[in-house]
Parts: structure tokens; C-alpha cells; sequence
């Protein structure tokens, strides 16, 4: 849905075949068994003819923006992220602890040295 060359939503219609579920998989690199180990169920389900569905879903921030007469997203969306997704309002994101890391299973590695150019 388009405002005045604003898009105020969006939506699609489900994948609603087996078959062009298959081929998205294949796209994706996933094969025939991971499929069936991971997705399984949505594949059984997609064999017994799944209705078409879909939705819209509006975004009310855009249409405050419109509203106001803002000229960016980001003068009325209520917690605003910079380019780099930082949230200056609550200094996100924070440091996290070695031992928040370790309960995670994450380890960090130190960022590798580019390589000379000519070697």
C-alpha cells in the first residue's frame, strides 16, 4: 500500500506448495533430507492442500510520519536505531561479559589481519 509515493505496507501470499517449497529449499542450498529432518512437518502439511493466505501488514509509523509532516521515519518511530542499529537512547548495544559469552557456547575471535596486496 502506497501513500503519495510512501509506502505505508506490505505484504505476500504464503508459500502454499509442496513442490515450489521444495524448489525454494534447493535455492537455498537445503537439501531433500535436511529438509525433511528440519521442515518436515511443513512439508507433510503442504501435501494435504494448504489454503493460499497471506496479509498486510501496515506500518503506523510511517503514516505518523506522513502525518506530522516529518520528513524521516526516525523523527517519530518511538526508539530510533542509527545506521549501525545503535539505540543512543539506551546505549545499546552493551558490552557482554565473558561469562554471558561462555553461557551462550560463543566464542570471539580476534578479527583476522587483511591480507598485502602482492603477496
Amino acid at each position: 500500500m502506497v501513500l503519495n509515493g510512501t509506502e505505508l505496507g506490505g505484504g505476500s501470499i504464503r508459500i502454499h506448495d509442496q513442490e515450489m517449497q521444495r524448489v525454494v529449499f534447493d535455492v537455498l542450498g537445503i537439501g531433500k533430507e535436511e529438509a525433511e529432518e528440519k521442515f518436515g512437518f511443513l512439508l507433510d502439511a503442504l501435501k494435504f492442500g494448504a489454503p493460499p493466505h497471506g496479509g498486510l501488514a501496515f506500518g503506523l509509523d510511517r503514516l505518523v510520519m506522513l502525518m506530522t509532516g516529518s520528513r524521516t521515519i526516525r523523527d517519530v518511530i518511538a526508539f530510533p536505531k542509527t545506521q549501525s542499529a545503535a539505540d543512543l537512547m539506551t546505549d545499546a548495544p552493551g558490552e557482554v561479559s565473558k561469562e554471558q559469552l561462555r553461557d551462550l557456547h560463543i566464542r570471539l575471535r580476534p578479527k583476522a589481519k587483511p591480507e598485502s596486496a602482492g603477496e
